[in-house]
């Protein structure tokens, strides 16, 4: 079963925003590409939380060998209080 944590909104200049929620935290946050890919490893795009402009992820285009469908891999920051 998959849980949606966040409904993004994509704009005119490739970015997205929308809101990050979970029973915790409820934080708005952009995607914005990566213009500076200092390597092929490198995130595609980064994620920042609006309020404080701090980055909480990154994010990776892959291609499914399976399907040939290109998809989103996301990694969010862990920071424990």
């Amino acid at each position: 079963m998959a849980t949606t944590i966040a409904n993004l909104t994509t704009k005119s200049d490739g970015s997205m925003e929308g809101v990050f929620a979970t029973l915790r935290i409820n934080a708005p946050i952009t995607v914005v590409p990566n213009p500076s890919k200092a390597s092929e490893d490198a995130p595609d795009y980064r994620i920042l939380n609006k309020r404080t402009g701090f980055e909480i992820g990154a994010g990776w285009y892959r291609r499914s060998q399976r399907s040939g469908e290109e998809n989103k891999k996301v990694i969010l920051w862990n920071n424990p209080q």
